[in-house]
């Protein structure tokens, strides 16, 4: 990972992939190899838009709604990649994260508040990525769902211990995560057999209907663009290749944004499968109330196969690992930017997988839980968005890397987007 959260001796991984970057950086490396040094950073962000939140939220929307939400997927995956594409930006022109701009130039008593929502949403995310895991587990290897949540745990921790070795091993132990999700989606895609001139439509045609689908609008923006990933890239982009001039860094910057839209174009693919799969599947044959993961995967089995339905879980169970993992290098990063402290990650890991034992214990619905985590993150959405969109307009923060006036209008507009969308939800709710 980056400085943001450690500052380890460099690796022989990343001391490679940094040469191989200057290498380009210089003139002396071009062509498809050129563009390799500089992928990872998004891979890592787009893992929270493919979380068991947005299976949740997916599976729910297509099983109820059919295809008629998958406009709002492709409209929040539009949205995040421009406020992904905004977080890499800043981390490469400042050499600082999000959190730790917001500590320099807000009040303490402002910093507190972010760092207290932050940790909520953070609260939300581990919910969500925990619970998807532990069920993945509980259904594919019949254990208990509270043991299979303390494996996932050790699992999770496993991960972490990659970031000893240096960015560039986890960044492809992510990717490679990342990879298996997107393949099993295919083979569902095939599986399923998806009308895709009804895709087509409502990929882009904007429909709401009633308080149930206004909630689940929201579900899914706060699923799909997710306040961790925004703090968090700009973590992993801060200090990780060097620039030596002003040229480098916008060439650099250049980089990380092909590297934003290819992490973000996947993770959008993966959201519209699941849903047109759900939609394909369980809204077809009549099965308009699938808002429970382990009855998707029961009412997949007699309707696709017992092939499909193991994919199915093979997927859930990579998404809940690697999110899980992700969601904790998240929390170090918020931590220590607000506040200017860390603690171990084993405790943060500890304390953050409270809520879901409790829920577990409780027998308390996981797949509900899992729809309500994520309209918790989006209500905590704001506060990212806003600080972000704040110090990438600023020529004296951001330099030559300063938004241009179409950028900043497009992410206010999203902003406003959001607010409005977390105003409906609350409005129609009371």
């Amino acid at each position: 990972m980056s400085q943001a959260t450690t500052t380890p001796r460099p690796r022989r991984a990343d001391l490679r992939a940094v040469a191989q970057a200057q290498r380009v950086l210089d003139g002396r490396q071009r062509g498809l190899k050129s563009v390799l040094p500089f992928l990872g950073p998004a891979l890592i962000a787009a893992i929270a838009y493919v979380d068991p939140g947005n299976f949740a939220t997916n599976i729910q929307s297509g099983s109820e709604f059919g295809y008629q939400l998958l406009w709002v997927v492709v409209l929040a995956n539009l949205m995040a990649m421009v406020l992904q594409n905004l977080s890499a930006k800043l981390g490469i022109a400042t050499g600082r994260n999000l959190p730790e701009l917001c500590r320099e130039h807000f009040p303490v008593w402002v910093n507190v508040i972010l760092w207290i929502i932050s940790e909520v949403a953070a609260m939300a995310t581990d919910l969500a990525e925990f619970l998807g895991a532990s069920l993945a587990l509980n259904l594919l290897c019949h254990i208990p769902l509270l043991m299979a949540t303390l494996v996932t745990a050790l699992a999770t921790m496993a991960i972490l211990a990659m970031d000893r070795l240096g960015f560039r091993p986890i960044e492809m132990f992510i990717g490679a995560l990342l990879g298996v999700i997107a393949l099993c989606y295919l083979l569902e895609t095939i599986f399923s057999g998806p009308d895709w001139s009804e895709v087509a439509i409502h990929a882009v045609t904007p429909w709401i209907g009633n308080h149930d689908s206004v909630m689940l609008v929201v579900g899914i923006i706060g699923a799909t663009v997710m306040p961790h990933a925004i703090y968090l890239h700009s973590g992993l982009t801060q200090n990780r290749v060097p620039s030596r001039t002003a040229d480098e860094t916008v060439r650099i910057y250049r980089y990380q944004r092909l590297d934003v839209v290819l992490a973000m174009v996947g993770a959008g693919l993966v959201n519209m499968a699941i849903m047109y799969m759900s939609a394909s599947v369980f809204h077809h044959h009549g099965q308009t109330d699938i808002a429970d993961i382990t009855v998707a995967y029961h009412t997949l089995t007699p309707l696709l196969g017992g092939a499909a339905s193991a994919v199915f879980l093979i997927s859930l169970l990579a998404s809940g690992l690697s999110s899980s993992a992700v969601g904790t290098m998240a929390g170090q990063l918020i931590m220590q930017g607000f506040v200017g402290f860390q603690i171990p990650v084993w405790v943060r890991r500890v304390v953050t997988m409270l809520p879901t034992v409790i829920v577990v214990a409780m027998g308390i619905n996981p797949t509900q839980t899992l729809v309500l985590s994520q309209v918790v993150l989006s209500l905590a959405l704001p506060a990212p968005v806003i600080t972000l969109i704040y110090f990438t307009s600023r020529r004296s923060v951001m330099g030559r890397l300063v938004n241009a006036r179409w950028m900043t209008a497009l992410a206010l507009v999203i902003a406003c987007c959001i607010l409005a969308l977390n105003g409906v939800y609350l409005w129609m709710s009371v």
